[in-house]
C-alpha cells in the first residue's frame, strides 16, 4: 500500500463511516443541544490536546536524553504530529516510526537509538493502558458486557499484548534467542514463497543488528538514562490523563450528566482496541465504534456526535499538523519514498561502533 492510497483509504473510511453514524443517530434534539454548548468547555478540551501533546514532546526529549542524546522541545512536537501522520495511514496505527527515525537519523542520532526511542515510546503508552484496561473492565464490567465483538477484540489483543511482551524481555534478556527465531520464522517464510531465497541473508543480518542495537539502547535506558526514562513513564502518564480528559469536557459542553470515572475508563478500554484495528489509523472503526460505546454515557441522539468530536480533537487536529510538517520538513516526495522503502542493512555492529563514537566525541 503506497502513502497516498493509504491517506485516500484514511478519508474515505473516516467521513464515509461518520456520515453514517450520524444518519443514524442525529435527531432534532441533536442540534437544539449542540447549538446550546457551553464553548468553554470546548477551549478546555482544546487546551488538555495541547497538553497532551506537550506531555508526548517531552516524552521523545526524555527518551532521548536516556539514550545519551539531546534533541530540543520544538523537535518533539515535530515528532509528535509525524506519529499521528504516521500512524493514520498504516494498518494498526505501525508507521509512525519510520518518518521520526528519519528525523532523528537527520538530527545526528544513530540509527539504533532513534528504533528505539521511536518503539519505546510506544511501548509505554500500550503498557500503561494494558494495565489500565483490565482495572477498567473490572471496575466497570457493562462495558463488555453483552458485546460479543467486542470481548472477542479485547481477548486477541490481550493475547497479542502479552505475546509481545515476552518477546520484549526475551530481546533484552535473551537476544540470541529472538535472533534463532527470527532465522527460522525467516526460513519459513522462504520455505511458503513469502521470502524470496535471495533475500534470506539481508533480512537475516537485519534481525541480528536491530536486537543489537535495541538491547544496548535499552539496557541503556535502565542504567545511565534511568531518571530520563523514569520522567517519560511520568510524561506518558499525563499524556494518557490529558487525552482522556477531552471526552468529559465534550460530554460537559453540552449539558448531560457525566461520570468522569467511567468516561475515563471507556476511552482506556476503546483506545487499547484501536491500536490493532486493521484499518489506516483505525479509521472507520473508531468513528463507528465510538458511537457504539459512547452511547453507553451518553443518549443516542448524542453519542455519534461525541464520537466524531472526540476523534477531531484527539487525532484529526495532529494528523493535520502531521501532514503539514511532513510535507514542508520532508517533501511528499520523501515522505512517500519513506513510506515504501525498506530501511539499509547495515554491517552487524556497525551502527553500535558509530553510537559509541559518537558518545566518545560528545564527551571529549
Amino acid at each position: 500500500m503506497t502513502l497516498r492510497k493509504g491517506l485516500i483509504i484514511f478519508l474515505l473510511l473516516s467521513f464515509g463511516v461518520s456520515a453514517l453514524v450520524l444518519l443514524s443517530s442525529v435527531d432534532s434534539g441533536t442540534w437544539s443541544t449542540i447549538l446550546r454548548a457551553d464553548k468553554r468547555f470546548l477551549l478546555l478540551a482544546l487546551g488538555f490536546v495541547l497538553c497532551a501533546w506537550a506531555c508526548d514532546a517531552g516524552r521523545f526529549c526524555a527518551l532521548s536524553r536516556a539514550a545519551g542524546e539531546r534533541i530540543d522541545f520544538r523537535l518533539g512536537m515535530v515528532l509528535t504530529w509525524l506519529h499521528y501522520f504516521g500512524c493514520a495511514v498504516t494498518p494498526m496505527q505501525s508507521g509512525g516510526g519510520p518518518f521520526q527515525v528519519y528525523v532523528l537519523y537527520k538530527k545526528n542520532v544513530p540509527l539504533g537509538k532513534g528504533i528505539a526511542i521511536t518503539l519505546t515510546r510506544t511501548l509505554l503508552t500500550i503498557l500503561i493502558l494494558g494495565i489500565l484496561v483490565p482495572v477498567a473492565v473490572f471496575i466497570e464490567p457493562e462495558l463488555l458486557r453483552g458485546r460479543l465483538f467486542l470481548k472477542g477484540v479485547f481477548s486477541y489483543v490481550l493475547a497479542f499484548i502479552i505475546v509481545s511482551w515476552v518477546l520484549v524481555v526475551l530481546s533484552i534478556a535473551r537476544p540470541c534467542v529472538i535472533k534463532r527465531w527470527g532465522r527460522v520464522f525467516t526460513l519459513w517464510l522462504k520455505r511458503f514463497g513469502v521470502v524470496r531465497p535471495e533475500r534470506v541473508l539481508r533480512i537475516a543480518k537485519r534481525i541480528n543488528l536491530e536486537v543489537d542495537n535495541y538491547n544496548l539502547n535499552f539496557q541503556m535506558f535502565f542504567s545511565s538514562g534511568l531518571r530520563y526514562f523514569m520522567l517519560a513513564i511520568i510524561l506518558s502518564v499525563f499524556h494518557l490523563l490529558f487525552i482522556f480528559s477531552v471526552l468529559p469536557c465534550l460530554i460537559a459542553s453540552v449539558g448531560l450528566p457525566l461520570n468522569y470515572l467511567q468516561a475515563f475508563l471507556a476511552q482506556a478500554v476503546f483506545m487499547f482496541l484501536l491500536y490493532f484495528v486493521p484499518t489506516p489509523g483505525a479509521s472507520g472503526v473508531a468513528e463507528g465504534g465510538g458511537a457504539a460505546l459512547f452511547g453507553l454515557l451518553v443518549p443516542w441522539n448524542m453519542a455519534g456526535v461525541m464520537a466524531i468530536a472526540w476523534r477531531f480533537f484527539t487525532e484529526y487536529l495532529a494528523i493535520a499538523m502531521g501532514v503539514a510538517v511532513a510535507v514542508k520538513l520532508l517533501g511528499w516526495g520523501v515522505t512517500e519514498e519513506l513510506y515504501e522503502q525498506e530501511p539499509p542493512v547495515e554491517e552487524e555492529g556497525a551502527e553500535c561502533e558509530y553510537s559509541r563514537a559518537e558518545d566518545d566525541k560528545k564527551h571529549g
